[in-house]
């Protein structure tokens, strides 16, 4: 009797994890994907995906349950995959319930929840700024009384700075916690701490973190999304103290927060003031904004497909990482006034790749010498300010 091809349940609520779903295919799997409703018409590659579901926005998680417990009368699902982390949570409960392998929900909380994570951290003697969980309001007093400002106002389970209130003052704080109402358990009080932040994305196989890429934010982008302005990120020169300090940090969060395999996107700050290194937030999936195009330019790893053999393989079939090339690469991002901006006058050749989304300006860039995509992309961050930036407000919830 010829053996039953693996069946593998999809859940996003945003239009990512293409490739994801193409390798899963490649690799002989029925491949189900269930978005939300809206996504219907999505740039899905449907001849990789066997069968669509679609639910509404904000589906509560029993009714979730119950549909897929409902599709699982007719077929067997082997592996539910999150492909965005707003999705983590409540597929980490779809696998408790269903009892399928992967991560589980105490696991998925050390890198949703801001406050599990920073506080897992420190426990094991990570560097983390000063935190509270907001909760009794004598401890916040305290936080505030000894703890110099300013401070950030963070919800626990968000990202790109959604959510997210500068502090300058004690009184500025309980008229945010006052809109918040029942929700204040949900957030963190953070010291705002100045300086360069960084990223480090790493693909691991049974807690071994066998490839990880340090790379260098331009402008904060706490600061990018609530002030506005151009994104920008590269790869760091691979063998710095720098680059090494980041990566032995990342490989130490790797063990104390618990990742059997997958892929992170992991992000740090140096303190302009005493060069410190501090540990901000982690995420068990492949970051957004085109870093996942920047790694694979600069090295020929693509994190969404590695991260598909990972969960297909789940420590049954060994992994090895493909060969990693050791090119540099970067990205420059903005909001365009302009519904398709003309970049034409931007002719290096460095360019491998041109953003093409409504309202966006963007380049990918590739050089074999790391200073020489830091130099376009500085000059490229002041041109586009006079040639293409526009700003909205950052939203208080995520939109797909």
């Amino acid at each position: 009797m010829a053996e039953r091809p693996l069946t593998i349940l999809c859940v996003t609520s945003y239009e990512k994890g293409q490739e994801f779903l193409r390798t899963c295919k490649h690799m002989g799997c029925r491949v189900l994907l269930l978005t939300v409703e809206k996504l219907r018409n999505g740039d899905w590659p449907r001849d990789a995906i066997d069968e669509m579901f679609f639910m509404p926005e904000e589906l509560p998680l029993a009714e979730l349950i119950n549909a897929v417990s409902y599709t699982a009368r007719n077929q067997k699902i082997d592996r539910i995959v999150a492909l965005d982390e707003f999705d983590m949570e409540n597929v980490s409960a779809l696998r408790e319930h269903l009892r399928i392998p992967g991560m589980g929900l105490t696991t998925v909380r050390y890198f949703r929840d801001k406050l599990a994570m920073r506080a897992r951290a420190k426990e094991e003697g990570i560097l983390v700024p000063e935190f509270v969980h907001v909760l009794n309001h004598n401890d916040l007093r305290e936080f505030m009384a000894t703890v110099p400002g300013p401070w950030l106002l963070k919800p626990r389970s968000q990202a790109s700075g959604i959510g997210m209130k500068k502090i300058h003052a004690p009184e500025e704080l309980w008229p945010w916690l006052e809109r918040l109402g029942d929700d204040q358990s949900s957030y963190l009080l953070e010291q705002f701490i100045p300086g360069s932040v960084f990223h480090v994305d790493s693909v691991v196989s049974e807690r071994e973190v066998l490839f990880a890429e340090a790379h260098a934010y331009g402008a904060p982008p706490l600061d990018v999304s609530h002030g506005g302005g151009v994104f920008t990120t590269r790869t760091l020169p691979r063998e710095t103290a720098e680059t090494l300090q980041l990566k032995e940090l990342n490989r130490e969060l790797m063990r104390v927060l618990g990742l059997m395999r997958g892929v992170t996107h992991a992000e740090f700050l140096k303190a302009h003031g005493t060069g410190k290194i501090y540990f901000l937030e982690i995420a068990a999936r492949v970051g957004g904004a085109y870093i996942s195009d920047v790694i694979e330019t600069a090295t020929g790893i693509n994190l969404w497909r590695e991260w598909a053999k990972l969960e297909v393989g789940a420590g049954k079939t060994p992994y090895e990482l493909p060969p990693v090339s050791r090119d540099y690469a970067g990205v420059i991002l903005s909001l365009a006034r302009q519904e398709k901006p003309d970049t034409s006058a931007y002719n290096d050749s460095e360019i491998s790749y041109r953003v093409k989304k409504y309202h966006h300006a963007g380049f990918i860039l590739k050089s074999p010498r790391e200073e020489r995509v830091r130099e376009l992309l500085d000059s490229y961050a002041k041109r586009f300010v006079t040639d293409f930036v526009a700003t909205q407000p950052v939203p208080d919830k995520p939109t797909s």
